[in-house]
């Protein structure tokens, strides 16, 4: 089976089901997103919904948050992974929202990934969810899914995985197929023992094929 035959299937088997995936942060537009996407670096989406309602009640939009110091971010999101890093770069960020982008969060690559704190994945989330543009986020579990199912040519890094991706999914798709992976591989096909017997798209899963070979 090609890679290209796989990917057909796995996304045949997820709109058989005529369920719209949707990301697990809260938000309520561009900059609650963003920020969202920022905090959950190397967090949980659990965790991160815990702290945001009362970080964007205090600091609803770039100019609010443009004024509070890191000490007063880091008051609202001390539980989070890294805080202190993500305190400097959610108030570096406002602050190059206002005065660069006049308060409005950009929806093109290079301008998302010139603000503080945010790398590919997190300009390709804001990209695809806030902006439903054809972009692959990849996070631990897309690319750890990809690369055990067979549909990204054992890719070696996320950046790998993304084009090999992006070059086999329709791009009004490429929104949803992120969704339907990272879904998958935080309930199903999870980290050290992926649960196999519960899976629908083993058929097309070139780990369950060499597994059932063995």
């Amino acid at each position: 089976m090609t890679t290209g035959e796989r990917i057909a299937g796995v996304i045949g088997y997820f709109l058989s089901k005529g369920v719209k995936p949707e990301s697990e942060l809260k938000y309520s537009d561009q900059f609650s997103l963003l920020v969202a996407v920022m905090l959950s670096a190397q967090c949980t989406d659990k965790r991160v919904n815990m702290v945001t309602p009362a970080l964007l009640k205090a600091y609803p939009t770039p100019e609010a948050m443009s004024k509070a110091s890191a000490n007063e971010i880091l008051h609202f999101i001390g539980s989070i992974s890294y805080p202190n890093a993500k305190s400097e770069h959610l108030v570096g960020m406002s602050k190059m929202l206002v005065e660069r982008f006049g308060g409005i969060v950009p929806g093109d690559r290079d301008s998302l990934e010139s603000l503080p704190g945010v790398g590919r994945k997190t300009a390709n989330v804001v990209m695809a969810v806030g902006f439903g543009l054809p972009a692959m986020p990849v996070d631990t579990h897309v690319f750890r899914v990809s690369n055990r199912i067979g549909i990204s040519n054992n890719a070696r890094n996320p950046l790998q995985c993304e084009k090999v991706l992006m070059a086999n999914i329709p791009p009004e798709l490429c929104a949803d197929m992120h969704h339907w992976l990272l879904l998958h591989g935080r309930y199903v096909c999870t980290a050290r023992t992926p649960k196999c017997e519960k899976c629908d798209i083993k058929s097309y899963c070139k780990y369950h094929g060499k597994k059932n070979k063995q």
